[in-house]
């Protein structure tokens, strides 16, 4: 008698251990009763009919989704590859395991086909300079086509584009010859600005003639504070002007 009572009471034990069942706060747990689901339970404490109901966890929390590198073939003709990354989470337990066998593996596949068609679209122009775009149409199409299995995908990151060698070496040939035209405009435009200064200078120097000569003054100071000793003085063409006009009009007298 006493060894059946022991034996009800493991039955018991072991009823209540294989009946009770204890989510966490991001779990659910879809529940099927003799194979037909009679909702999401949790968190907390579960109780099961054991051989009778069955129990599939599904996780709450943000999933990171590697997107393995696309080889890819741009709109003018480029072989790249491009590798992103994929944040997503469940919002309806119950659709991410009836609607769907393997939400993960089916988010996963549904990411590497829209990262290679929508990159395919555009050019590599806009590829590399335009990722926030790409970012969002890959997301709003993402979203859109998993929003039937219950699943929101909230991020979606191009993480890195991988350009054949002889592109980068024609992008850098490209960038530098940008980068020498822009320093030649430039040069060319400092030297259009220095030029106008000195034209308007020498309007102001030919209205008020003392403006030269303060202007030699200020020369000559400059010269004697770094001790030259050969200071030369330039001889102003003033002093010759009379002996020109003389010349000048010489010949046209006697003529």
């Amino acid at each position: 008698m006493l060894e059946f009572n022991m034996m009800v009471l493991l039955l018991i034990m072991a009823f209540l251990i294989s009946s009770v069942k204890i989510l966490r706060e991001y779990e659910r747990g879809v529940v099927f009763r003799l194979g037909r689901i009679i909702g999401a339970k949790g968190p907390g404490i579960i109780i099961l009919i054991p051989g009778i109901d069955k129990m599939v966890k599904v996780d709450l929390r943000t999933v990171t989704l590697d997107v393995p590198p696309q080889d890819i073939i741009t709109r003018d003709n480029v072989s790249v590859k491009v590798s992103a990354v994929v944040y997503f989470r469940v919002l309806d337990p119950i659709k991410a395991i009836v609607e769907v066998a393997d939400f993960h593996f089916a988010t996963s596949q549904l990411a590497q086909t829209t990262l290679r068609s929508v990159c395919g679209q555009g050019e590599l122009d806009n590829l590399l300079a335009e990722r926030d775009e790409i970012n969002d149409r890959i997301q709003a199409i993402l979203d859109k086509d998993t929003e039937p299995w219950g699943v929101k995908v909230a991020k979606v990151e191009v993480k890195e584009i991988d350009l054949p060698e002889e592109m980068r070496r024609a992008m850098a040939k490209q960038a530098e010859a940008e980068r020498e035209r822009r320093s030649t405009i430039i040069n060319a435009e400092g030297e259009y600005q220095a030029a106008q200064r000195l034209a308007d200078a020498a309007t102001i120097i030919a209205a008020s003639p003392s403006a030269l000569q303060l202007r030699y003054l200020q020369t000559l100071k400059d010269i004697s504070a770094e001790n030259n000793s050969t200071i030369i003085f330039p001889l102003p063409i003033d002093l010759l002007k009379p002996f020109l006009e003389s010349r000048s009009s010489g010949p046209s007298q006697a003529t």
